[in-house]
């Protein structure tokens, strides 16, 4: 018969649901995902034993005291393993897999029951999900929704669907007959006739549906581990992948523990709402014997106290107790924005990986690992779930992956090479050298090659080149599977003097671990060899463009790769981290190489001091009170900012509570203010000249040029001028001296709402190309936006310009002499401050810091040149 290309079919149905219908996909991603933080973080947050507590006083209400304290035990098991993170992850995707898959089973099943034609049409489809191998459902899922914890929940509903529909078709069924036909004889409507008497004596087999549900979706949930579902799945996947018989038993023992619990719930919550089953509670009450303490249930009242009891408490020691000490930050470029990275689990992958983690926590970034299968990894950078990986064998091995996501990637370049790849035996094995030796001797090695992961571009090339190019793909299997596994066997035949060939690399410990030969490739199958890349999401370099450049720059040589392979190796399975720090403890100087900081190393004298800061609402203000704030952290100081209006900062700063301001207006705008105050301030300097103040109105309001030009024209403004915050200098210098100089003072009102209300209003006039009278000063960034005319002062009224001034407490410079004779040296051209006012007005609201420290990595140098420390 003719082939059916029905694989290719559904690839190109999937491709065209993609293309056409991405905005669905992504809203539902967006409410799956939503529903699953919302539920971890209510899960994760109170402590592990008294949210253990809360979950044994459920038990106990459902079961009987029993039932909650082996519940309880089991929870303190969970969290004594140090999976309790896992579980709770674990624990919410159920929940609302779960949930999701009851709202949409139990309607399909009522309409199935009460419909023969829905009944049947459902069938096949119902067949089809239940037995479709599980796995396959996570290849569409990564496709429509990426990686992570979307493609594993989507997957896990659909698996888990088919019984909850079936038992409820099944349990309405099933209803004597002759109770419906006494409903409807009495003039019951269908609908009631559902609710008030199918639904209650259907509901404990609909309850056996959905406690099938939730147990289909627990053992899904592990599943989705392989594509960074997270959870206990993760743990289960990294064990299997790494062969680490204790990671592994202690997941499966957690996945048992969240098991028993959910079915034994589910089935007791099933007899409690069915009138049925409390009938049958109340029998096995009264015909019990023994203690009556270890059969008594608290009321639903009395339990219900005791979880909101619990969970105040819970809620209490999470709002008081102290914050978990973060990784040491040596300096603080992340703000602690996120990134995640994701590696495939082989040896120099998970060295990269940690390594990079520790530079970037300590850089003050928050960075997320996750192992994944190969495949997955690529996918899922693509799709831009995963920001950056480290272990891209280029250009052989991941050849087929680069070629079908090139588009979407970027290459950050290569960080070690050559590598290569190699088929290796033990050295007794005499007489194979080359991988021409291996020909007739398939019945020495049992006719296997022992191979690794088989998503990998070694496994592809072994069986597309390599075996066939040496006339052995006849004589040997490539027996699949994990690169822990290719080890164990390795270990395992070594260990007997047993025969055997696997597919290993280089660099990699085990040639210092066994006495291996690389069997020569003569023919040049596996290519000339590869060189690890970083690869990155495209657009990652311009969304963090100082990690981009921190990763172009990495390198690593043979030596320090292997010795951080063993560190790893020595501080044991799950504390990869530990084993990166003991080896950056003896590379002093590592991070600093890796993510050069400008002045990082380097603290001020007063490290450690806090000053305070104030700052009016006003754009220079802003900008460079953030920027010197980043200077500081950088140099170790620790200071606060805190916003006031001009009256208020003034008189806090001659009372002391204020040591420093940069935003002094003098000798004119603030005049006013330093008169009052001077005798309890001190003048540090000017760092910027020629500023000026004044009305401005936009370029399309013609024949007004000028101050005097507005006399008259009031009506043409609505007789407004929309002012700033009412205590500062210049809104006093308009309504003394420029309106009554120019005859204006009774023809125009002044708004005062504050800086960012007048550059709203302006924003929606010049919109609308409505007359507007704003007042501005220079610099400021409103001209660079809009096409403004600032108004003629022939008068003078507003002033001799004036200088922007750092000004402080009389005790600043005995105080902070280091930041005083920074402060003493510091100016900054109009260049300079636009820019770093467009920086921070592009990083858009509440991402002041976001801009700050771009415009400081647009400047190299900044901070040395700023606060230079010798």
């Amino acid at each position: 018969m003719p082939r059916l290309d029905i694989g290719k079919w559904i690839d190109s149905g999937i491709t065209w649901l993609r293309e056409n219908l991405d905005w669905l996909f992504d809203f539902i991603a967006k409410v799956v995902d939503g529903m699953y933080e919302g539920v971890h973080d209510v899960l994760s947050a109170p402590e592990p034993l008294l949210f253990a507590g809360i979950l044994a006083v459920i038990a106990w209400w459902l079961r009987g005291l029993v039932a909650g304290v082996v519940a309880f035990a089991g929870f303190a098991l969970i969290d004594s393993i140090q999976q309790w993170d896992e579980a709770m992850e674990t624990l919410s995707l159920v929940l609302v897999a779960g949930f999701i898959t009851i709202v949409m089973a139990v309607p399909l099943g009522i309409w199935a029951a009460r419909s023969r034609t829905v009944s049947t049409m459902l069938r096949p489809v119902l067949d089809f999900m239940q037995t479709m191998p599980a796995f396959v459902y996570l290849i569409p899922g990564i496709f429509f929704f990426g990686v992570g914890v979307v493609p594993g929940a989507i997957a896990t509903i659909v698996f888990a669907m088919p019984p909850s529909v079936r038992m409820t078709e099944l349990g309405i069924r099933q209803v004597d007959e002759e109770l419906v036909e006494a409903a409807e004889a009495f003039g019951t409507s269908p609908r009631r006739t559902l609710v008030r008497v199918q639904l209650p004596l259907a509901l404990p087999t609909i309850m056996a549906g959905v406690n099938q549900a939730i147990m289909l979706a627990l053992s899904m949930v592990v599943i989705s581990g392989m594509v960074g579902g997270g959870g206990l799945g993760s743990s289960v996947f990294e064990a299997i992948s790494s062969v680490d018989v204790a990671l592994g038993f202690e997941g499966g023992l957690a996945v048992v523990i969240l098991a028993m619990y959910l079915d034994r719930m589910t089935g007791a919550l099933g007899e409690r709402v069915s009138p049925l089953g409390r009938r049958a509670i109340a029998k096995r009450n009264a015909a019990a014997s023994g203690l009556k303490v270890l059969q008594w249930r608290p009321a639903t009242s009395l339990a219900t106290v005791g979880v909101v009891v619990l969970a105040l408490v819970a809620g209490g020691m999470n709002v008081f107790g102290e914050d978990e000490k973060g990784p040491e930050v040596t300096a603080d470029v992340g703000k602690g924005r996120s990134l995640n990275i994701g590696y495939i689990n082989w040896d120099e992958g998970v060295a990269s990986t940690y390594l990079w983690k520790e530079v970037l926590e300590q850089r003050g970034f928050k960075p997320k690992v996750q192992s994944y299968e190969v495949g997955a990894l690529y996918t899922g950078m693509a799709a831009g779930d995963i920001d950056v990986q480290t272990n891209s064998w280029l250009p052989v091995t991941h050849e087929s992956y680069w070629k079908n996501y090139r588009d979407k990637l970027d290459d950050l370049g290569s960080w070690y090479g050559p590598t290569s790849l190699e088929v290796a035996v033990p050295s007794y094995v005499k007489g194979v050298k080359t991988l021409e030796d291996l020909k007739g001797k398939g019945g020495t090695f049992k006719g296997k090659i022992i191979g690794i992961e088989p998503g990998a571009g070694e496994m592809k090339l072994m069986k597309d080149k390599v075996l066939p190019g040496y006339g052995l793909d006849k004589e040997y299997k490539l027996v699949s599977g994990s690169t822990a596994g290719m080890l164990s066997q390795l270990e395992r035949s070594y260990a007997k003097r047993e025969p055997v060939a696997v597919t290993l690399w280089s660099p990699h410990w085990a040639y210092s671990k066994y006495d291996l030969t690389k069997l020569k490739d003569t023919k040049g199958a596996f290519g000339s060899g590869d060189r690890l890349h970083m690869l990155a999401r495209k657009g990652f370099a311009q969304k963090e463009p100082q990690v981009a450049e921190w990763m172009k720059g990495f390198k690593l040589d043979e030596k320090q790769l292997t010795t951080l392979e063993q560190a790893i190796q020595d501080a044991g399975k799950g504390n990869q981290q530990q084993g990166v720090r003991a080896w950056l403890e003896k590379n002093p100087g590592m991070i600093d190489k890796i993510a050069p900081v400008a002045g990082a190393e380097a603290k001020g004298k007063q490290a450690g001091a806090a000053p305070r800061i104030g700052y009016f609402p006003w754009d220079e203000d802003i900008a460079t009170t953030y920027l010197w704030k980043n200077v500081l952290e950088r140099r170790g100081y620790k200071p606060s900012i805190k916003q006031y209006d001009v009256g208020s900062m003034f008189t806090g700063m001659a009372a002391g509570q204020i040591d420093v301001e940069f935003d002094g207006w003098l000798p004119v705008a603030q005049k006013q203010y330093w008169d009052k105050y001077k005798h309890n301030l001190v003048d540090i300097g000017a760092w910027y000249d020629k500023t000026s103040l004044e009305l401005a109105v936009p370029s399309y309001v013609k024949d007004v040029k000028s101050l005097a030009d507005l006399k008259g024209k009031g009506d043409r403004f609505k007789g407004k001028i929309v002012g700033i915050e009412p205590g500062t200098g210049q809104m006093k210098l308009l309504k003394d001296e420029v309106l009554p100089a120019y005859g204006l003072d009774g023809e125009y009102e002044v708004t005062s709402a504050g800086s960012p209300a007048m550059l709203a209003e302006l924003e929606r006039s010049y919109k609308k190309r409505e007359p507007i009278i704003a007042v501005l000063w220079t610099p400021h960034w409103a001209y660079s936006k809009y096409e403004l005319t600032k108004l003629a002062d022939p008068k003078k009224a507003f002033g001799e310009n004036n200088e922007i001034r750092s000004l402080g407490h009389k005790s600043f410079p005995k105080k902070y002499p280091e930041f005083y004779g920074w402060l003493k040296e510091w100016h900054m051209t109009e260049k300079e401050l636009a820019g770093l006012e467009a920086s921070i007005q592009d990083a858009g609201k509440g991402k002041i810091e976001e801009g700050v420290q771009k415009w400081m990595d647009a400047h190299p140098g900044i901070v040395d040149k700023m606060a230079p420390v010798k």
